[in-house]
């Protein structure tokens, strides 16, 4: 919706970066740096699931509001989602939770992997389920 509204990946990339300024207190290009995130991937593939909630909630909020006030530019969508960002670290924070000091969770893609393997060798020994 976000992205629709603004028309288009450089405005909706630009909201996405202010929200993470608000959540994390610092850039994401930071947050990457400070997980070692590799160049190319997303900064999501290596959060923990309580950042992923807040992330997804504070968007959720943005656009509820973004559609109940009829808001169509990227400033106002964007100073929505930072307020709504701000708050969500503000709980977080109330709560002793500090989004840029928590470490990052396993690399999504490696959890991919090794559910993929486990599958498969699931499949090939169909046995070894029933003693789980």
């Amino acid at each position: 919706m976000i992205y629709e509204q603004t028309g288009g990946n450089q405005n909706f990339a630009l909201i996405r970066s202010k929200g993470d300024q608000a959540l994390f207190g610092k850039t994401t290009q930071a947050m990457k740096a400070q997980w070692r995130v590799p160049d190319g991937r997303p900064l999501a593939d290596f959060a923990p699931t309580i950042i992923l909630k807040a992330k997804d909630f504070a968007a959720e909020i943005t656009i509820h509001n973004a559609r109940a006030h009829q808001m169509r530019s990227e400033p106002q969508i964007s100073q929505e989602h930072v307020t709504n960002n701000q708050a969500v670290r503000q709980t977080l924070l109330n709560r002793g939770i500090r989004p840029e000091s928590l470490p990052p969770a396993e690399d999504v893609k490696k959890v991919e992997r090794r559910l993929a393997s486990d599958g498969k060798k699931a499949l090939e020994n169909p046995d070894k389920l029933e003693g789980a």
